[in-house]
């Protein structure tokens, strides 16, 4: 789909809209599925979870409206934002709006699947960007089918009616409700031009704060989860994995287990040979597979179990004494130099101070609320899935390869996901259900335990930072050289090993386009370790170690470090990053002086406590935090934490409120508490006893996000509070320990731990 302009779309041929006449009167508009007609009155209404709905908007005969969420929502939500943007063009009732998952959308194309509902990824900061693209017309055409539909009823030309809150209004005032008209809508022949978008001035829901379409449901515990699903005679399987990925079983005897009254069999998996990581199972495991999840469990505790290792031997404390090692080492050369501007040796040997610093990050595991988990249905007519995934086309090709069969007896259901921070772009326990289903010919229910969750992630990898800055006399920095070694999380994914530094560095990240000379140095590592993605690519966590050393370099000059930020920011201006990206200082800036003003950084050298700030630049969006520690003794308190976000024009206030706090309270939770060691390439924590996520009383009692009002497209907003978070409390933290009791000691423990 193109834009044409602000106010009209144009849809791709190969992404054409249909309008279908649907059991009782209704009016369904969507993307081309034929059976889409066919489908009964939602059980939605009755309470029920509905998949494959198979278009985004129905409107019954009653008046109600439904709108399917294509986007699996993480929590990010986006099953709230996306159908507001949908709403809002169709000028509905929200009261009247039931939102609903969609399946994922696949059509059989001569053998190969055809994506008919087009972006289907969640928790990537792209579903709004995304949906603001193409969402629009859907709602639009639904207006215009309704308007086609009342004029003749009311007697009025379509153009002189409006719509309101699920009705059509006449200039006299008499009105039609949508359902009134749903059946003769649709009827009617779609446009054959693109429909003129309403201009923001009209827009009703738009900006306007939503709660969560799934509020009630979740704090009730009604909300359907896929580990709340079955398939009629489900079995449940429960996995023991090696610790080693080249390991595999060196004894096994099965005799307790198959005693326990409603173990079925036991079963062992192995990853496939030549299969990219994420895509096949992560390791030897051996399955049990039970009539309950009891039974399951109790059979492989009583499994009878040793692994042999194989020739895997790492250690978290060995891989970063290597990445120290190799940044430090002024002969090696660079993995990819990913960006070099200017000539930073030549501006450096004529500068007038030089400042130096090197940052380490430890590994880190997702550890999401729902473990990793999927019902798999598997036979000779098809196969159904309901699976907590972030990227349903990717699970559906795992399925497609395993199986067989063709896309359209695929069928992938999408519930609610407890948390996916990345983990759920991996589609490991997919393979995993579907092989057990394959070979007991039943439903299989698989299900993760916390132990095995934290034991086989695919981690974030540890990384090490050298940075060098020369300044001039004026104190502006005339060169930036940052040097950086970690494992990269695309390898051994089918990535040219020339581009696997893009998942670990971002070559426009700040200080990008701020600086005259600027060189960023990859250095690759390898490592036995899976890895992965991580709220958003890896080299978003670089924020900590950049805004870490804008403070050092303020400490260096002995200024504020408001100041120096402000001065490397310059004048409001856009500066092209390539790629199409642009960075606006001013809006840059603008996120600094408001997080600053409220929590009042003009006191910042007479206050006892620490104030921590810092900012950051993703995609189109703008963030900075504004951070206040306190130390008693030695305990760390955060006393307050302010956010400014700016991400164009923001389609649900309150969920991206929300959205935004609940990743600063991740970052922070992360730098205090977090990090995964291994010896002998195992892992070491296996319960939250061992990644303790920060308790209330760690944390903040509020997060204070300010939001930017803006008229530009949107961007996306799904982990735009992680990347500032942990630098800004870093910084804060310098200051408290630093300035107020110089206990540097305790300094460098907490920045190492960060």
């Amino acid at each position: 789909m193109s834009q044409q302009n602000d106010n009209t779309m144009q849809l791709s041929r190969r992404r054409f809209l249909q309008v279908l006449a649907g059991t009782a009167g209704a009016l369904i508009v969507g993307i081309r599925v034929a059976e889409a007609a066919d489908l009964p009155v939602p059980p939605a209404f009755l309470g029920d979870t509905l998949y494959g709905l198979g278009a985004y908007v129905r409107i019954d005969a009653d008046g109600n409206v439904i709108i399917g969420a294509r986007d699996p929502d993480t929590g990010t939500g986006t099953a709230t934002a996306v159908p507001r943007i949908i709403a809002d063009e169709l000028d509905a009732d929200w009261n009247r709006v039931s939102v609903v998952p969609m399946g994922l959308g696949v059509e059989d194309d001569n053998g190969k699947p055809r994506w008919i509902y087009g972006h289907q990824t969640g928790g990537l900061g792209d579903s709004i960007p995304a949906a603001w693209a193409d969402m629009r017309q859907i709602g639009a055409t639904a207006r215009w089918l309704l308007l086609q539909a009342a004029a003749p009823r009311l007697g009025v030309p379509s153009d002189r009616l409006r719509c309101e809150a699920g009705f059509i209004i006449a200039p006299d005032g008499r009105k039609l409700g949508y359902g009134e008209l749903a059946e003769a809508a649709a009827k009617i022949a779609p446009p054959t031009s693109p429909v003129t978008l309403k201009t923001p001035d009209r827009y009703t829901l738009i900006g306007k704060p939503a709660a969560d379409v799934d509020a009630r449901t979740i704090v009730t515990g009604q909300a359907v989860f896929a580990l709340d699903s079955y398939a009629g005679d489900t079995l449940v399987a429960v996995l023991s994995h090696c610790p080693w990925t080249d390991g595999s079983v060196e004894s096994l005897d099965t005799s307790e287990t198959t005693a326990i009254k409603g173990v079925v069999k036991v079963l062992q998996l192995k990853p496939e040979a030549g299969i990219a990581l994420g895509q096949t199972v992560r390791a030897p495991a051996v399955a049990v597979i039970a009539e309950n999840t009891w039974a399951a469990l109790q059979g492989r505790a009583k499994l009878k179990l040793k692994w042999k290792a194989g020739s895997q031997n790492e250690s978290s404390a060995w891989f970063e004494q290597q990445a120290a090692d190799l940044i430090n080492d002024k002969n090696a050369a660079p993995t990819t130099r990913v960006r070099n501007d200017g000539d930073v040796d030549t501006a450096g040997r004529k500068a007038a101070r030089r400042v130096e610093a090197t940052y380490v990050q430890p590994w880190l595991a997702h550890a999401t609320a729902e473990p990793m988990n999927c019902v798999a249905r598997v036979d000779k007519d098809g196969a159904t899935l309901v699976v907590p995934t972030q990227a349903p086309q990717q699970a559906w090709q795992v399925v497609q390869r395993l199986t067989g069969l063709s896309p359209s007896q695929i069928t992938i259901n999408v519930p609610r996901v407890g948390g996916g921070y990345g983990r759920r772009l991996d589609h490991d326990y997919v393979a995993e259900a579907v092989m057990l289903a394959k070979e007991v010919d039943k439903p299989v229910k698989l299900m993760w335990t916390r132990d095995e969750d934290l034991a086989q992630d695919y981690y974030r990898s540890a990384s090490v930072h050298k940075f060098s800055a020369t300044l001039d006399g004026k104190r502006q920095i005339v060169s930036w050289n940052q040097r950086m070694a970690s494992a990269s999380a695309l390898a051994q994914r089918g990535v040219p090993d020339n581009r696997l530094w893009v998942s670990e560095v971002d070559a426009h990240q700040l200080p990008a386009g701020l600086v005259p000379n600027l060189r960023n140095d990859w250095y690759g590592l390898p490592s036995v370790m899976p890895r992965g993605f991580a709220r958003g690519m890896p080299h978003v966590g670089n924020a900590f170690a950049v805004e870490s050393f804008v403070d050092e370099i303020a400490h260096s000059l002995k200024e504020d470090p408001l100041i120096t930020r402000l001065r490397l920011i310059g004048e409001p201006r856009q500066i092209s990053l390539g790629n199409d990206r642009v960075l606006d200082t001013g809006r840059l800036a603008n996120v600094l002086r408001l997080v600053a003003d409220r929590i009042e950084w003009k006191n910042w050298l007479r206050t006892v406590n620490g104030l921590g700030i810092a900012c950051w630049y993703v995609d189109g969006a703008y963030v900075a935090h504004a951070i206040e520690t306190s130390l008693q003794g030695d305990r760390l308190n955060i006393e307050r934490v302010v956010c400014a976000v700016d991400v164009g024009r923001v389609i649900n206030p309150a969920g991206l409120e929300g959205q935004v706090a609940g990743a600063t309270l991740d970052a922070l939770s992360s730098a205090l508490n977090l990090q995964v060691t291994y010896k002998d390439s195992q892992v070491q924590q296996h319960n939250w006893k061992d990644y303790p996520l920060a308790s209330m009383a760690q944390l903040p009692d509020t997060t204070d996000v300010i939001i930017v009002p803006g008229d530009g497209n949107p961007a996306g907003a799904s982990f735009l509070g992680m990347p500032s978070a942990t630098p800004a409390l870093a910084n804060a933290v310098f200051r408290v320990s630093a300035v107020r009791v110089r206990r540097l000691p305790l300094l460098k423990e907490m920045l190492r731990m960060l």
